[in-house]
């Protein structure tokens, strides 16, 4: 194991990867374990943009029908933007260059995104945090991620999650679940299965960007996914 077998990647982070135990905040220690498995494969020579959630603060989702969905989607996105700030401090602290990017201007604290300057920074050998999703309401972070894959032309979208792979059921609530080790697109479509929304898995069939997914609780699982090794669900076109 060392030797790439995607060069440029997107890894999708969820919120909750980088919770505390009751879901919400951020957990320092898990925080850094994540920057530094992302800090290794960097070192592999892997080109990494980071696309992250903000479901440890917020979810569009959560707001009632006495909150317009534009906004709580805006809140959402404003959520990433923290996430983002975070993982580029840990990552600044291990000894790499990061620069973070969003979808909604925030000059303050970010670049705004703009597609050129973050091929210019990949290159460079630089860290992307890429935040606020799409930067349209109505739209997921996952969503994001498989816009973003195609923009950089990702060799693959790592898909890093609390659960170590698809499964045809929750496997939290029911102890039978199934996990599968490849599909096509067209199978988590057709079977209604929850590893992204169908709006990003679409998109990745469409660019044939294949997808990883797997725990971030497993030791080494982002070097592993990156270089090709049997971990979690691959999707896409069959093997």
């Amino acid at each position: 194991m060392g030797k790439l077998k995607y060069r440029r990647v997107i890894i999708k982070l969820s919120g909750e990867a980088l919770a505390c135990d009751n879901g919400n905040g951020i957990d320092h220690a898990k925080l850094t374990a994540v920057a530094e498995q992302i800090v290794e494969v960097q070192k592999l020579g892997a080109e990494v943009g980071i696309v992250i959630g903000g479901g440890n603060f917020w979810r569009g989702r959560q707001a009632d029908s006495q909150m317009n969905r534009t906004t709580a989607d805006h809140m959402g996105m404003l959520a990433t933007v923290i996430n983002a700030l975070a993982i580029q401090d840990q990552l600044e602290r291990l000894g790499v260059e990061v620069r973070v990017q969003t979808a909604l201007t925030i000059t303050k604290v970010a670049e705004p995104y703009i597609l050129r300057k973050a091929m210019r920074h990949l290159e460079k050998g630089r860290i992307v945090v890429f935040a606020c999703g799409t930067g349209n309401p109505y739209f997921s972070t996952d969503t994001g991620a498989a816009l973003r894959a195609a923009e950089i032309g990702a060799n693959a979208l790592l898909l890093a999650k609390n659960v170590d792979g698809v499964y045809d059921s929750d496997p939290k609530t029911n102890p039978d679940a199934v996990k599968f080790d490849s599909l096509t697109y067209m199978q988590v479509i057709s079977k209604g299965l929850k590893a992204m929304d169908t709006t990003a898995i679409t998109m990745c069939m469409d660019n044939e960007i294949p997808i990883i997914a797997f725990s971030l609780n497993e030791k080494d699982s982002i070097k592993r996914a990156i270089t090709g090794d049997n971990i979690g669900t691959y999707i896409g076109n069959a093997k």
